[in-house]
């Protein structure tokens, strides 16, 4: 049998494995082994799974996972997501649909803490739905602020995901980090502009609250202030080269521990629970990674990837039609695949045609980063959805897939901002490193 059946029977059998609910990382691993026994014998399938658990276990850049991932759980627990909220609230709930608009702002927030689009959802949802749900909010703008808001955990920085891609693709993460900002930023905007026309023309499903006094918001802004000053101080520290990210990670946790403590919300029970969720997202990201190390060399073997770069590059569609197909491609995987694992599963394919075509790989870290969110709110299968269906069981799933879609539109125009105008990405990381 040739190395590429063998390929192709290993994407069968990863697929396959995937379908019966086996984690993708034990999929990348079972599959990527046995596939490079088969080629290149026992010998090279040990040394490659010894080798690369080893390197990803001791690769120091990579203590940015654990520390980004404790600061924003340290951030849960002190209750950091309802003063975000409370001062988002103050300053725009007293607007049409100013509720949705304040928990956009306040996932805008609370993402660039947790790093996590889960995360953001689940907590914000917690802290914004009951809050929608008294004031009369239609369900499908709750819930859609909701999912479609906390997509911005994997763009604005810290994000696990730029993270996993800087690791997979030898770019800067401190690169990474920058390019987010300003994509995030517009993103929230249009959110916040979405959630207008739709008021605008609906109503009730977004009624005004009351205007809260001027004391009111500032004393909210300086409350939120505290943990916005964490985010200036790591990210912007990052920025002008005070921090490598890995410093700036450690800066970040022990800041967000010391609020935790003088808030008092830290105690025995939640630390307990701090570290435990800590552990166990790392140990998720570190098992993915060492898996995508002995998958990707089972995958050079076979030639696989090389064949479809070269038939990617030879269609004659033009450089942006191809970026299309590949766009369009990610986010029908992420419609039943969760974002880190489609990084580590096609990378390594769709990154070499991207180098080919001529583009940015730093701009295409971003554009990848946004197609993933979308594909995570996009029907069938949307993963975010169903994080938001549990927290609102009570509201069925087609109202949820209903309230996404002026989201998913505010999304695709990002996408195109950025295809017009790559700057919008580029700009800080070149400001930050020279082109």
């Amino acid at each position: 049998m040739s190395a590429t059946a063998i390929g192709v029977l290993g994407l069968f059998f990863l697929f396959f494995f995937l379908a019966l609910r086996m984690p993708v990382a034990m999929a990348m691993m079972v599959v990527g082994f046995f596939g490079t026994i088969s080629i290149s014998g026992l010998p090279a399938a040990l040394s490659i799974l010894g080798g690369e658990a080893f390197e990803i276990s001791t690769t120091e850049t990579l203590i940015v996972v654990p520390l980004f991932i404790l600061m924003g759980n340290l951030a849960g627990v002190s209750g950091i997501s309802k003063d975000l909220y409370a001062a988002a609230y103050a300053w725009l709930g007293h607007y049409r649909g100013g509720l949705a608009s304040a928990t956009i702002g306040g996932c805008a927030g609370f993402a660039a803490l947790s790093g996590s689009s889960i995360a953001s959802a689940v907590t914000m949802g917690r802290v914004a739905l009951p809050e929608m749900k008294r004031y009369k909010y239609g369900d499908s703008l709750a819930t859609g602020a909701v999912a479609a808001g906390g997509t911005l955990g994997i763009l604005i920085p810290p994000s696990t995901g730029m993270i996993i891609y800087a690791i997979l693709t030898e770019e800067s993460i401190g690169r990474l980090f920058m390019a987010g900002v300003f994509p995030g930023l517009l993103m929230t905007a249009l959110f916040i502009l979405a959630i207008y026309v739709v008021t605008t023309l609906k109503p009730d499903i977004g009624p005004k609250a009351e205007r809260a006094s001027l004391d009111v918001r500032i004393k909210s802004l300086g409350r939120a202030f505290v943990m916005i000053g964490i985010v200036l101080i790591t990210i912007g520290g990052i920025f002008v080269g005070v921090f490598t990210p890995v410093e700036a990670s450690g800066v970040g946790a022990t800041l967000t521990f010391v609020v935790a403590l003088a808030k008092g919300t830290l105690n025995r029970h939640n630390f307990r629970l701090v570290v435990l969720q800590t552990m166990g997202t790392s140990a998720t990201v570190f098992m993915i990674l060492i898996g995508a190390f002995v998958f990707i060399p089972f995958m050079a073997l076979t030639e696989i990837p090389a064949n479809i770069v070269s038939f990617l590059t030879g269609l004659d569609l033009g450089r942006y039609g191809i970026l299309i197909i590949i766009l369009a491609t990610y986010i029908f995987l992420g419609t039943f695949l969760e974002g880190l694992a489609m990084l580590v599963l096609t990378l390594h394919i769709t990154l070499p045609v991207i180098l080919e075509l001529g583009f940015d790989p730093i701009w295409f870290g971003v554009m990848v980063v946004i197609v993933l969110e979308m594909g995570l709110i996009s029907p069938p299968v949307g993963v975010n959805v169903f994080v938001v269906k549990s927290v609102a069981p009570d509201v069925p799933m087609g109202t949820i897939f209903r309230g996404i879609w002026p989201f998913w539109i505010a999304m695709a125009v990002t996408l195109a901002f950025l295809i017009q105008w790559p700057q919008i990405a580029l700009y800080l990381p070149n400001a930050m490193f020279g082109t």
